[in-house]
């Protein structure tokens, strides 16, 4: 409110270079002339001093030229210390102000950094420290901009009780003085606040400096200020604890400034994305493109776990990335971490996307270095290979080594890792008999009914895969007593390519009533597009009376006749397959082999070719083609 006050002043009373005296004699000349009112008369004068008074920063710059930023020689002995304690001999034989008082305990707090909690406590304690403290906080109001920031997360980083009074005095400075600091300075002043308010919560100690939501209103107000990279991943990588408002704008500013970032900021912004889950395309494809463009001395292995991180969080799909990072990655595999190896093919396996010889050397990695993989990780590299449907070269060695770190941890389980450690051995079809005896048992399933509804529902239908691979795959010759009886697996409503497919159906059997099933629910757990039943002469025959082992029901009563051939129909849409390939996911890999065994010639329907059929004459005679080739390939067998 003053500054608008002053600034409106400034415009009504001109600027005079005289003495008082003058200064009342104009303003008598410009009370005589009441036939031009003053804001008209001001117009004909320079507003120098208007100028001065309404321009944002003119203050700040006015007392910054009063400082001369003069280097001292204990500046220079103290940025050349080896210890934290030569920075306190050369403070207590030196001396000065505080501003040279809050740089000691930056490099103090800079050279302790690797020292234990104990050895930084008693280093506070010590008096030539306490004396440097003291300083700071008593003169806080003489320390410059740029040290009053970095002191507050030196005096931090020193373990310094919370509610000290030397980091209230210095908050209470940086708080006051608020609106002169650069946007830079504010947007590391707002990480350090947020860093000693997750600290304090850590300890239970109150709810962090107050000053934190003052930083968030200046920064939203002066985001135009905005103009240096590295600030903007600073304040992206804090964008939980920002107002959603100010994220957009910084957004805008990341996308302005991308063709500036490093790796390293290119890293930061992506990384808040996924962890905010902002799917914002344009800057997505902008970090890509500048990605591509860095050298690879700049991709350091966790910057290229990041990303791969980041864009599988986002489900973000751009292949020239994938291929940069596995590229990347690939030679550096021997020397990565167990944990480095289950994060990248995890985040590779949400993005469906398969680089053989980066996966091969994943399992070449487990199998030398199994002992180093806990239960956890392996189930995250099992998970992620039966996503893809990979199969290592070396698959002898590797499941050796998987089965012989599951033989003793499996039945100590969680049920819900078990199931998915089970599963995802049932997709590569390695999968032991005596894993699977417990699963039929009624408490063990009651187990898995806790949880969300779409969780239950998760693995109910997983364990009906299991329990249809113990019976398809030869693991069990039938269902034990114990099991309970098989549910029909919930459909949701068709898409465009299964509907199309419904129609087609329906006219290549002409209508005829009870000829044609669509929309199956099975009891193995796999969704069936259409069923038909052909007669030795190859023409549909009624469904009704025949049995149908693959429904709860059981079907009819009739066994099929001589000759006669079950035909099933599955639409593969383009999200079951693996990303820029023909090749089938893993769980889409196990339902066509399941629908095979339980003895339906399947009819498999890929969008990529469903796509370039227009009419409905082409569709029928299409699934002729394919029907004849199912029968073809049956003679053959």
């Amino acid at each position: 409110m003053t500054m608008r006050l002053l600034c409106r002043l400034a415009r009504v009373l001109p600027r005079s270079t005289r003495g008082s005296s003058a200064a009342s004699a104009l303003l008598q000349t410009s009370a005589a002339q009441s036939a031009e009112p003053l804001w008209s008369q001001s117009r004909h004068r320079p507003l120098v001093a208007a100028r001065g008074l309404c321009d944002r920063h003119g203050l700040a710059r006015e007392e910054e030229s009063n400082f001369v930023f003069k280097r001292t020689p204990l500046d220079g002995l103290v940025s050349s210390a080896k210890s934290p304690e030569e920075v306190l001999r050369l403070w207590e034989g030196h001396g000065g102000n505080a501003n040279q008082a809050a740089i000691c305990l930056n490099q103090i707090s800079r050279l302790a950094l690797e020292r234990s909690v104990e050895e930084r406590r008693q280093l506070v304690n010590d008096p030539r420290c306490a004396a440097l403290l003291h300083t700071v906080g008593s003169e806080a109001q003489s320390v410059w901009n740029g040290t009053l920031v970095s002191v507050l997360r030196a005096v931090s980083q020193l373990d310094t009780p919370p509610g000290d009074a030397v980091l209230r005095s210095l908050e209470t400075e940086a708080l006051w003085r608020v609106r002169r600091f650069s946007y830079k300075q504010l947007a590391y002043l707002m990480e350090w606040a947020l860093t000693e308010r997750a600290r304090l919560a850590r300890l239970g100690q109150g709810d962090g400096p107050a000053l934190a939501n003052e930083l968030a209103k200046q920064l939203e107000l002066r985001w135009t200020e905005l103009s240096e990279p590295r600030t903007v991943g600073v304040l992206m990588g804090r964008a939980a604890h920002l107002p959603p408002s100010l994220i957009e704008k910084l957004e805008d500013k990341a996308l302005e400034l991308a063709e500036h970032f490093v790796a390293e900021d290119i890293r930061r912004v992506a990384h808040a994305l996924a962890s905010q889950g902002r799917r914002t395309v344009p800057l997505l494809r902008a970090l890509s493109y500048h990605l591509l463009q860095r050298p690879s001395k700049e991709l350091s292995t966790a910057l290229l776990l990041d990303i791969a991180y980041a864009y599988g969080k986002l489900n973000f799909h751009q292949t020239q990335v994938f291929q940069r990072v596995a590229a990347e990655l690939l030679p550096r595999t021997p020397d990565l971490s167990s944990t480095d190896v289950t994060r990248c093919a995890k985040s590779f396996a949400f993005l469906k996307w398969l680089h053989l010889p980066l996966f091969e050397a994943f399992t070449e990695h487990y199998v030398a270095n199994s002992e180093k993989y806990s239960t956890l990780q392996l189930w995250n590299l099992l998970m992620s290979l039966a996503k893809l449907n990979f199969q290592p070269s070396k698959g002898e060695a590797f499941f050796d080594k998987v089965h012989s770190a599951l033989k003793d941890t499996l039945p100590h389980l969680d049920p819900f890792l078990q199931v998915d450690v089970v599963w995802s051995l049932c997709v590569m079809q390695q999968v032991k008999p005596e894993y699977l005896t417990s699963f039929a048992q009624p408490s063990f399933q009651e187990k898995l009914k806790v949880g969300s509804a779409a969780r239950v529902e998760n693995y109910r239908v997983k364990l009906q895969h299991i329990m249809a691979e113990r019976i398809l795959g030869g693991l069990g010759s039938s269902v034990p007593s114990s099991s309970p009886t098989p549910e029909p697996t919930r459909t949701t409503p068709p898409s465009q390519l299964q509907t199309a497919l419904h129609a087609a159906l329906t006219s290549l059997t002409d209508a005829k009533p009870n000829t044609l099933r669509t929309s199956i629910a099975t009891c193995y757990g796999w969704p069936l597009d259409g069923e038909l039943i052909l007669d030795s002469e190859n023409k549909p025959i009624e469904l009704d009376t025949l049995t149908a082992p693959h429904l709860p029901g059981g079907g009819g009563d009739k066994p099929l006749p001589e000759g006669a051939m079950r035909m099933g129909f599955v639409a593969w849409e383009f999200p079951n397959f693996v990303l820029r390939t023909k090749g089938l996911l893993g769980r889409f890999a196990m339902q066509k082999r399941h629908l095979q065994l339980a003895g339906f010639h399947l009819v498999e329907v890929p969008y990529y070719e469903w796509l370039e059929l227009k009419a409905d004459w082409q569709r029928v005679a299409y699934l002729k083609d394919k029907m004849g080739k199912a029968v073809a390939e049956e003679m053959a067998k």
